[in-house]
């Protein structure tokens, strides 16, 4: 099943945090934060400005990206989770 967002809207798939810290200390699912950190499955084609003209998006399919904690709704496709954002919800993108 494919999925399409629509204008401004972004489908993320969160990339999972890690389970030792730096020093070898394996964190326990319970203790565990969601991570603010993803990548870009899918864009919408960007929203309408007041002259009806299409403003197009800064992030493209494949971006790993910061957002907020609490950004997004969660979405199930299938077997796999997935958030769908606006493009403001994301802060950044991690260029590598």
């Amino acid at each position: 099943m494919n999925i399409r967002p629509l204008n401004d809207r972004i489908l993320v798939k969160r990339l999972e945090e890690e389970e030792k810290t730096a020093g070898g200390i394996i964190i326990p699912d319970s203790a565990k934060e969601k991570p603010a950190e993803g990548k870009v499955i899918a864009v919408g084609a960007g929203k309408r400005n007041d002259a009806g003209q299409r403003i197009t998006m800064d992030v493209k399919a494949g971006d790993r990206v910061l957002f907020s904690k609490y950004g997004g709704t969660d979405v199930k496709i299938g077997s796999e989770k997935y958030l769908i954002m606006r493009e403001e919800d994301i802060l950044g993108i991690i260029e590598e």
